[in-house]
């Protein structure tokens, strides 16, 4: 009887309190059901990313029809009720029936993944799209679309709700155009809020403007009155987008590089312009999507530049022999360029798109940009000389930066060279749950030391402002005291020797006065983290302490707020009571809180507010980190300028 039993048991596992595994468990999705289901595996996140992913899936096919040399328009409107129409001038999606689906052809497109007009044939060259799955994700995530095509002198329409089709495709009109409009408005069951940022979407469409040539863009904002018009149009390609992010620099060209040509059908695109800046910026792009991580078109435009310019500077004498060449990264300081292709087939590494995979497309460059450069540099020998010789200080630089990172890394490493003495460290040796503290002044440091958590909380207090390494290079940045202190203490090294595997504190929480002073320090640490430590900003390891600004006594109670919009309802608040007096304590810098002040308002767990560094732009942040903390007076003054009425609690 035993025996039968164990013999069911294994037939069936369900039996014995297992959960069953039988055909009946395997679930099949069909239709855009795997979208709602995973929205995550098709744009990235149900966060505010994902939700303005769906706005940049409609425009890519706009842009897909512009590339092919169809639309000349492209406009977006943000309608009042979260509602966006994008409408452009192509040749709008068919309509007739499809052979294998039976349906429509702009239904097809709508509901059915990776179904569109990029997977065979000729009807685009290259095209963007994320695997030809967009207009019908932003479909299936929409709580309604519609669709009107104007084609063959008729306008046809379609109404969609989570995906799903209220009526057949239909005429609703004459037109003496063509094109298409979708229309949308994203599900609240799968972004928790739905909040448009007008900024982010024009950054995207003048980026899409640059690399569009010739094809006009515009946004209109209505959901206030009077509407908010902008509009993108650049004959000029990358040459107008390298203009426009350096238009705040000090250029040491008096003309920008720039080359457009097809090599063995993929069309490159390239243009440059060296700064007499130290720091370095690169956006590569392929088909018109960014590819942060770059890849082989990245690849090979670094190989042809370093080449190139190692070529020229030993043809015109500037060094002889090997030993004297100029390395990647010296002939990329100062260098602001942009990279773009074109072509037939782009294989993208990751869901997301960071890296271009193919090899053709290093071979293109490269190729491309080395005859075009050699060019260059004969025609323009002044600009060529002034380059070789930023190469040549930025190799002397790294040579002194080598010697210097020698002595104050590797000397750490290998000689036992011992944390620094004014860091008070947790007993924790997991970085997963240690914070370090990086406090303004002894006095505050001395309040943070005594009311933290030993267990779990490092404290480093710093002397006065650090260096401003936006001015300075990396050997020079390695001889101040405050910064050394700070770079042994994370264990991470920095620069080309950085590894993040070696972070000793999985959270650095910059915890500084709530002055001008205090927001100076936390300016110049920020750019220090950005520069030269980037990984701990964007793997999410960099925090904002944000202490409070008052304590308001009434009696024997006493709150603390963080900004003077709680101070004054707070105050309205216990006004309305008794009649005891209300004091007000303003706290200008942490020295003025008692340990257990502190510990309870700044540092404890439970109680604090912390604020994540995040670069969600890193283009804007480099071009503003320029502007706030580099060598040219005139746009930090122009930038102070143009805001100086919105400025609010200035501390005089």
């Amino acid at each position: 009887m035993a025996k039968n039993k164990e013999e069911k048991s294994k037939k069936n596992p369900s039996v014995a309190g297992q959960p069953s595994y039988t055909a009946k468990d395997i679930y099949v999705l069909t239709g855009l059901d795997p979208v709602r289901k995973r929205p995550g595996m098709y744009i990235g996140s149900t966060g505010v990313e994902g939700l303005h992913h769906l706005i940049w899936e409609v425009v890519d096919n706009s842009i897909d029809e512009a590339m092919a040399g169809y639309a000349k328009n492209i406009r977006v409107d943000l309608l009042p009720g979260n509602k966006i129409s994008v409408e452009d001038d192509g040749r709008g999606i068919p309509v007739e029936t499809h052979k294998q689906t039976k349906k429509s052809a702009l239904e097809t497109v709508l509901t059915t993944l990776h179904a569109g007009g990029k997977f065979g044939g000729d009807s685009y060259k290259v095209s963007g799209g994320l695997h030809g799955v967009g207009v019908s994700v932003v479909n299936a995530l929409s709580i309604w679309l519609k669709v009107e095509v104007c084609r063959d002198g008729d306008i046809w329409a379609q109404e969609y709700e989570r995906g799903k089709p209220k009526y057949k495709v239909k005429k609703v009109g004459k037109s003496k155009t063509t094109g298409t409009k979708v229309t949308f408005i994203p599900d609240s069951e799968i972004f928790a809020k739905i909040e448009w940022n007008l900024k982010t979407i024009i950054d995207h469409l003048r980026q899409q403007a640059f690399l569009t040539k010739g094809v006009k863009l515009e946004i209109v904002d209505q959901r206030e009155l009077p509407a908010n018009y902008q509009g993108f149009y650049f004959d000029g390609g990358l040459l107008s987008f390298i203009k426009y992010l350096n238009q705040t620099e000090k250029p040491l060209q008096e003309d920008p590089f720039y080359v457009q040509k097809e090599y063995e059908k993929i069309d490159v695109e390239i243009a440059f312009l060296y700064n007499d800046e130290l720091e370095m910026r690169e956006l590569s792009f392929a088909n018109n999507i960014y590819t942060p991580d770059g890849g082989m078109h990245l690849t090979g435009f670094r190989s042809a530049l370093t080449r190139t310019l190692n070529d020229y500077a030993g043809k015109e004498g500037y060094i002889k022999g090997k030993d004297e060449g100029l390395t990647g990264d010296d002939v990329r300081e100062g260098l602001s360029a942009i990279i773009a292709v074109r072509l037939r087939e782009p294989q993208f590494e990751g869901q997301t798109k960071a890296r271009l995979g193919n090899p053709p497309a290093r071979t293109a460059v490269e190729s491309v940009a080395g005859e075009a450069l050699k060019d260059w540099l004969e025609r323009h020998p002044a600009d060529g000389r002034r380059i070789i010789e930023k190469c040549l200080l930025a190799a002397k630089a790294r040579k002194a930066a080598k010697a210097a990172k020698d002595t104050v890394l590797r000397k750490g490493v290998l000689d036992g060279l011992t944390l620094p003495g004014k860091l008070a460290d947790c007993i924790s040796k997991d970085p997963s749950e240690s914070e370090l503290f990086i406090v303004e002044g002894d006095s505050a440091g001395g309040s943070a030391k005594q009311g933290r958590d030993r267990r779990t909380q490092a404290i480093l207090p710093l002397k006065g402002k650090i260096l401003n390494v936006e001015k300075s290079r990396i050997d020079k940045m390695l001889l101040n005291k405050e910064i050394r202190a700070l770079v042994v203490a994370l264990g991470t090294a920095i620069a080309e020797s950085f590894d993040l595997t070696n972070l000793r504190y999985h959270k650095i929480i910059l915890m500084t006065d709530a002055d001008v002073d205090g927001a100076h320090i936390r300016t110049l640490l920020l750019t220090l983290l950005y520069r030269y430590l980037q990984p701990l900003i964007t793997n999410g390891h960099v925090y904002i302490a944000q202490p409070p600004l008052y304590k308001i006594q009434k009696g024997k109670e006493s709150q603390y707020v963080y900004s003077d919009n709680e101070k004054e309802k707070l105050i309205k608040k216990l006004s309305s009571g008794n009649s005891d007096k209300i004091n007000i304590q303003r706290y200008k810098g942490l020295g003025e809180m008692n340990p257990s002040q502190l510990w309870e308002t700044t540092m404890e767990p439970a109680n604090r507010v912390l604020r994540q560094v995040k670069v969600a732009d890193a283009v804007a942040a480099d071009k503003l980190f320029d502007i706030l903390m580099g060598q040219e007076v005139e746009p930090r003054r122009n930038f102070i300028q143009a805001r100086a009425l919105l400025v609010k609690n200035l501390d005089i």
